[in-house]
């Protein structure tokens, strides 16, 4: 029988004796969080204090429609846009002037975000918001018939929106004024709208804008909104929109 040499005898016990060594296992990666996508839209703070549009507009109302309903549109809109984000790309004003190819989520809240950022704009407290310009003026004189005819006609297309809806002061193609009023939350910007032209001047007349201090009575709140109209922004729009 073959004796197996001493030092190879002993280097196979070695081997045969040394524990296995467990292969470690990989340490998971850490979860990823999905990014944060910033929203396109947001709600810009009012140019005046909740309370600056007193008797006309009281500031419970003013705090309900800010903070509640316009804060919706802006959520709502940006929910809109995260599912098509090739929206994002355009501006607020593209996505009016298109506003039939994106469905009624961007209508209804890209209409209600456009219309509150610039219905607030054309507002300021009691004696701050100046007068017509005398370009507007003579405008409003040429194609309406004078301030007072104007705001006869301006204040009867509120009235008498049926429901819920906007009246208008716009310029139209033709660099002339005109008067109209929308339902919902359509502006004169959109494709679909009956009469289209930049809007110099805005008036709410969904119900959210003054029941809480005029309950049915519209046209007394039509009559109280006069008082804050700012015509400096609305002579400043007037005269960006024709030249």
């Amino acid at each position: 029988m073959l004796r197996m040499p001493l030092r190879l005898m002993f280097a196979l016990s070695l081997f045969v004796a040394a524990p296995a060594v467990a292969t470690p296992k990989p340490t998971p990666a850490p979860a990823v969080a999905p990014p944060v996508v910033a929203p396109v839209y947001t709600l810009a703070p009012l140019p005046y204090g909740t309370d600056a549009l007193e008797p006309a507009i009281d500031k419970q109302t003013m705090e309900t429609h800010h903070g509640k309903h316009h804060k919706a549109y802006v959520d709502n809109l940006n929910a809109a846009v995260a599912a098509n984000p090739e929206l994002a790309k355009l501006t607020l004003v593209d996505l009016m002037r298109d506003v039939s190819k994106y469905g009624p989520a961007v209508r209804n809240n890209g209409g209600g975000h456009y219309n509150h950022e610039l219905f607030w704009r054309l507002m300021a407290p009691v004696g701050k918001g100046g007068t017509p310009s005398k370009a507007l003026l003579a405008a409003i004189n040429r194609d309406l018939g004078g301030l007072e005819a104007f705001k006869k006609t301006f204040a009867d297309a509120g009235a008498k929106r049926f429901g819920s809806g906007w009246a208008w002061l716009v310029v139209t193609a033709d660099k002339k004024l005109a008067v109209s009023s929308t339902p919902n939350q359509d502006n004169p910007l959109m494709d679909v709208a009956e009469l289209k032209g930049t809007p110099v001047l805005a008036l709410d007349v969904w119900e959210h804008a003054y029941y809480l201090k005029y309950m049915n009575r519209r046209g007394d709140y039509i009559a109280a909104w006069w008082t804050v109209v700012n015509w400096n922004e609305v002579s400043r729009l007037y005269e960006a929109a024709v030249r």
